[in-house]
């Protein structure tokens, strides 16, 4: 779970502007950090399958959201790649 301060953080990093918070670009900087730290928590605890469920939903939607960005803005799915250093 996010703190406030972290997904703050996390949105003011990749905003394109000041009142950006719901672009594909942001989604998935939130979906990106969600998914580090279910990863940590599920090296710890391995036989969590409900958290592992999550887990995968939240790859799928981060994956349909960079195909959007790649179909839609190249040169932000590449700056977004770049800076959360996810590879194709």
């Amino acid at each position: 779970m996010l703190t406030k301060r972290v997904k703050t953080a996390v949105i003011k990093n990749a905003a394109m502007h000041d009142t950006d918070t719901g672009s594909a670009a942001v989604q998935v900087g939130i979906l990106t950090r969600k998914i580090d730290e279910l990863t940590r928590h599920l090296k710890k605890n391995q036989k969590d399958f409900h958290s592992r469920r999550g887990l995968l939903q939240m790859v799928a939607d981060r994956r349909a959201h960079l195909r959007y960005l790649e179909k839609n803005n190249k040169r932000q799915y590449s700056a977004v790649v770049k800076k959360l250093g996810l590879k194709k």
